[in-house]
């Protein structure tokens, strides 16, 4: 009698967690800034009031929508990361930034890019998503260099809060001084830094080594010069919103001090250190080379902690 009790506790508690799961609209997303046409992916959970949205920032490079970078293959990140949301009863919308993917045609020539215009794209999707009666709260979301994008256009969005999700706490001058001295030979070192200080001062330079060719190609160099302008932790301290920073303590490419110096920046904020979870966003060794699956496997699930932290600050944002 108590087994057959039991089973049907368990039957009744399924259906109530199958009737709690929303039924989620999956659409295509376009927004004309009137500098080319953006492409994205909604997610619409349906229910009797607006959710919250979530808009998602990839980060650095070609990076797309899903968090897919042709250097390392298919990982879907920040698509898990938006199914993930949509199960617990909040939207969000993720795009190819402009140049990327989908989004490649409204800005062909990497010489246009530039983090203002990043930033630009961010305020006009989050102009549309506040101003659509079918969403409640915008809430940016920034991986990685998406952290910084976040901070800087936050204000002028109309954003809620912000969350950052391995994003950098210190200017890119130096976070990219720090790793050519760890790769580099003394005399090829000497030349990067050279050029560094010349992007800084705002001067492009044809005079690239062949080793640092792939990350200060000419034609990359005038969105450097414009990223090494910034300062991830006085951006985030201009927040007025309430926000959520969240780290891995075995991420190899961002460290936990970066966290902690954008909490420094804005004590207010909350501050999530996850054992074992990586830049990918996955719990994964601290050895790079045995992280490699994580940065590959589009299968592998993200932190579990990482959900369940990022959820639980989007239900505590205030009703627009």
């Amino acid at each position: 009698m108590k087994s057959r009790l039991a089973a049907l506790l368990l039957l009744f508690c399924a259906h109530l967690a199958h009737a709690a799961a929303p039924t989620v609209l999956q659409r295509p997303i376009d927004l004309d800034t009137g500098r080319g046409v953006l492409h994205g992916s909604l997610l619409l959970p349906q229910q009797a009031t607006p959710p919250p949205v979530v808009l998602i920032i990839a980060g650095s490079g070609p990076t797309d929508r899903d968090g897919n970078n042709p250097a390392s293959g298919r990982i879907d990140n920040l698509k898990r990361l938006a199914l993930l949301l949509a199960g617990e009863h909040i939207a969000s919308v993720r795009y190819d930034k402009r140049g990327v993917a989908a989004s490649q045609p409204a800005s062909p020539d990497e010489r246009d890019l530039s983090v203002e215009g990043y930033v630009a794209d961010v305020v006009a999707w989050g102009q549309a998503l506040r101003h659509d009666p079918r969403f409640g709260p915008l809430i940016l979301v920034g991986h990685s260099e998406g952290a910084l994008i976040a901070s800087l256009a936050a204000e002028q969005a109309g954003a809620s809060a912000v969350i950052t999700l391995a994003g950098s706490g210190r200017p890119v001058a130096e976070v990219l001084r720090e790793q050519l001295a760890q790769r580099l030979p003394p005399g090829q070192l000497d030349a990067g830094v050279a050029l560094i200080d010349r992007l800084q001062a705002g001067q492009t330079s044809l005079d690239v080594p062949a080793s640092l060719r792939q990350v200060f190609r000419p034609s990359v160099q005038p969105y450097l010069i414009s990223l090494l302008r910034q300062d991830p932790a006085a951006a985030f301290a201009r927040l007025k919103v309430p926000a959520l920073i969240i780290q891995g303590r075995n991420d190899v490419q961002v460290d936990v001090a970066d966290a902690e110096r954008l909490k420094a920046a804005k004590p207010d904020a909350e501050l999530v250190l996850i054992d074992g979870m990586n830049h990918m966003l996955r719990i994964s060794p601290r050895d790079m080379h045995q992280q490699r699956d994580s940065y590959r496997n589009p299968e592998l699930p993200l932190a579990r902690e990482l959900g369940e932290r990022v959820v639980a600050f989007i239900h505590r944002v205030p009703a627009a």
